[in-house]
């Protein structure tokens, strides 16, 4: 997981100096738990282009530096008042889930050009959606907004004492949150309570929305955050807390999720070396396939100081072993091959999912229409660097028991996963569904999924209320790559019903029938072999850009493919 959010936090989206007047115009209420929340309704065509759907954005004041942003969208195709409430989160750790919003599953997209454009697979399309920048300092959520400049040579933000850019600032003038990490989360633990004082103070503002079954939804760290998160749910729902709100969890999705270390480091050997992944691509020669190896086994390498860090609890010791893996298990990936790690079948720069979006995040109309403190980017390095002193990355920290315990208590949990991702690849997810060990689940098998286009997307293992779905041609955003399937498994979950058909209600006794393991393979016809161009289009119904698409169908009627420029095949 870490190395690869480096380069994330290394390409911040900030855009063009510009710094963010406070909005004037929230509107303040009290939610439950005594949460503070100031929030305003959204324009049409911001976000949501139906002018008969509300959508509301604004702060939950959980602590007084930490003002968490949240960003609501009223379900479109059933009465608000009558539909679910669902949560979701990005992971990072310091992700925002503007990422959701806008690249996945959220009511629209940008395009190039900055034009707001319908997304007919949202996932407002059959609940309510609460997205919510977690946790503060993450996206637009903040601690202490600070006029300042980006330091080229550290990374560090120094602030201005007043609104002149400076020439040597270059383009990085802009409001930010002060990168204090005592105004943070540190761990996944330490995380839980602010995000149940968020959605404390959001149902006691709008209790319209919160009058239903409560679902929630997160990727990759949501592996961490999913489990503990809503098993502090569950514990604060235990004690009846005077004002508090009794919140009604039913469901738990997780996609491509990073829960356990000492499964998931092994798995990136798994995928790439044994038995390796689906897309028939053996990427590396036998002498990395033995550093690989050793770097992963040999003797107080990667999986001793995982087990050390577990046995010894120290930050110090899960900090290096964090460490220690990411850059010399995970990274081999990225030293030898140039791909993507969401996406093994692109090559870097990966184009995809769309990332205009961030541009229009930090335009002065947008800000103003959602009441932002602070200008927008996409990973906060302070969240980021306050976890990883933790060794938190590291740590399995309770998430396989807690996923235990919400099962137990009749929460429906599914976990699925985008069979390209490498970096939280299905392999490890697979063994941790394994792990959790699910009542019936050992004996149930793998059959597929049944969408409404009547074609196979992926396969599902489930018994009871657990269940762990692969889905084919997909990277580590399931949404993006596929968009129908995605929406169809989201509907099934949030109304109980079996994730293979949606057409049978769950229970306990509920089995999936099939083989033990899931061995279709899509072999190499979606691989790419050329670095793409920063504009390329995705097309989701033959599952490869458009340019390869019509690249292949050049070569085709020239008689020369299977050149040194594309592998096509079966």
């Amino acid at each position: 997981m870490s190395s690869s959010i480096l380069s994330l936090l290394s390409v911040l989206s900030v855009a063009a100096a510009q710094f963010v007047s406070p909005p004037t115009d929230l509107i303040n209420k009290t939610g439950f738990a005594g949460i503070n929340v100031r929030y305003k309704e959204v324009p049409t065509g911001i976000c949501e282009l139906d002018p008969n759907l509300k959508s509301y954005s604004g702060y939950a004041d959980v602590e007084d530096d930490q003002h968490i942003f949240f960003w609501f969208f009223e379900a479109r195709n059933m009465d608000p008042s009558e539909a679910p409430l669902t949560v979701w989160i990005n992971g990072g750790p310091g992700s925002s889930s503007m990422i959701g919003l806008f690249e996945e599953n959220g009511p629209c997209r940008v395009d190039e050009n900055g034009v707001v454009y319908n997304n007919p697979y949202s996932w407002s399309n059959v609940s309510n959606m609460l997205y919510i920048d977690h946790p503060a300092q993450v996206g637009f959520s903040y601690s202490t907004p600070v006029n300042g400049y980006e330091d080229s040579s550290t990374g560090l933000i120094i602030s201005l004492p007043d609104l002149t850019c400076p020439d040597y600032a270059g383009d990085t003038c802009a409001t930010y949150s002060y990168p204090n990490l005592t105004s943070t989360a540190n761990s996944t633990v330490s995380a839980a309570p602010s995000f149940w004082k968020t959605i404390q103070g959001f149902m006691g503002a709008f209790p319209q929305y919160s009058r239903h079954g409560f679902h929630f939804s997160s990727e990759s760290y949501g592996g961490h955050y999913g489990p503990v998160f809503n098993e502090y749910i569950e514990e604060q729902n235990a004690k009846n807390i005077t004002g508090a709100h009794q919140i009604k969890l039913e469901t738990v999705l997780i996609g491509n999720g990073w829960y356990d270390p000492l499964l998931q480091y092994q798995a990136y050997y798994n995928f790439t070396v044994s038995p390796g992944n689906t897309y028939d691509y053996d990427p590396f020669n036998a002498s990395v396939k033995a550093q690989f190896y050793n770097n992963l086994y040999g003797k107080g390498n990667c999986v001793d100081q995982i087990k050390d860090c577990a046995a010894r609890g120290l930050d110090a010791v899960c900090a290096a072993a964090d460490n220690f893996c990411a850059n010399l298990v995970e990274n081999i990936y990225d030293i030898y091959l140039g791909r993507d790690e969401y996406d093994m079948r692109e090559l870097t720069p990966d184009p995809f999912p769309y990332s205009y979006y961030t541009s229009y995040l930090n335009t002065p109309e947008l800000q103003a229409a959602i009441g932002a403190y602070q200008n927008f980017s996409t990973s906060s390095n302070a969240v980021y660097t306050a976890f990883t002193a933790t060794g938190d990355d590291n740590r399995e920290a309770g998430t396989i028991e807690a996923l235990q315990k919400l099962i137990k208590q009749g929460i429906n949990v599914v976990l699925f996963a985008g069979d390209a991702d490498y970096n939280c690849n299905w392999l490890g997810n697979e063994a941790v569904a394994t792990e959790v060990n699910a009542p019936g689940y050992c004996n149930a098998g793998y059959t597929d999924i049944v969408t409404s286009d009547c074609i196979v997307h992926g396969q599902v293992k489930q018994s009871g209320y657990f269940s762990f779905a692969r889905i084919y041609e997909s990277g580590h955003e399931v949404p993006f790559y596929q968009p129908l399937a995605a929406l169809e498994l989201f509907e099934r979950a949030i109304n109980g019903m079996d994730i293979a058909t949606g057409k049978e209600k769950l229970s306990t006794g509920y089995i999936t029938k099939g083989t033990p393991t899931s061995e279709y393979r899509e072999g190499n016809a979606t691989m790419v072999f050329e670095v793409l161009a920063g504009n390329s289009t995705y097309n989701t119904t033959t599952n490869r850009p458009d340019v390869v698409e019509a690249t292949m169908r050049r070569e085709l009627k020239r008689g020369v493919l299977g050149g040194k420029k594309f592998k096509f095949g079966a």
